[in-house]
């Protein structure tokens, strides 16, 4: 890893009407655009759906950059994120957010031990450490026999 601080930079424009692109050094543009909720088209990736984006990619990541150190052996691991905007304290925000993760495991592995990386990888996301709403982690877990 890199010594702190990280600096992470995004170039965006947007005309009176059509998508905001996206950009940065390295990596495709992302067109944006106003979700439908605000009257946006609905086909583009939205500021609040890229919010809830980074929240769960930044779990699924530290897990697996956390297990790998940890020498923990696991099959996959799926998550969903749902990100709900509403007024409270006379603003617009983000109010809570729910994430649902389902990890499978090989036989005999160590269910507690995963939902304690599970637990870690969450609480060292630097994205859901940046969030003043409320956070909700469910694990499922299943098993496969290796090689399954």
């Amino acid at each position: 890893m890199h010594p702190f601080p990280h600096h992470y930079t995004i170039d965006a424009s947007v005309a009176p009407t059509g998508d905001a692109p996206l950009s940065a050094e390295g990596v495709g543009v992302i067109e944006s655009a106003p979700p439908v909720e605000f009257g946006g088209p609905g086909n583009r990736w939205s500021p609040e759906a890229l919010l809830t984006a980074a929240l769960v990619d930044c779990l699924i990541l530290n897990f697996r950059g956390i297990a790998q150190m940890s020498r923990f052996e696991w099959i996959s691991l799926k998550a969903r994120t749902v990100g709900t905007v509403d007024r409270a304290d006379g603003k617009m925000r983000f109010t809570h957010f729910d994430t649902r993760a389902e990890l499978v495991l090989p036989e005999g592995a160590d269910a507690e031990r995963a939902r304690q990386l599970l637990h870690k990888a969450e609480s060292t996301c630097p994205i859901s450490n940046s969030l003043s709403c409320v956070g909700q982690l469910t694990i499922d877990i299943r098993f496969s026999p290796k090689g399954s």
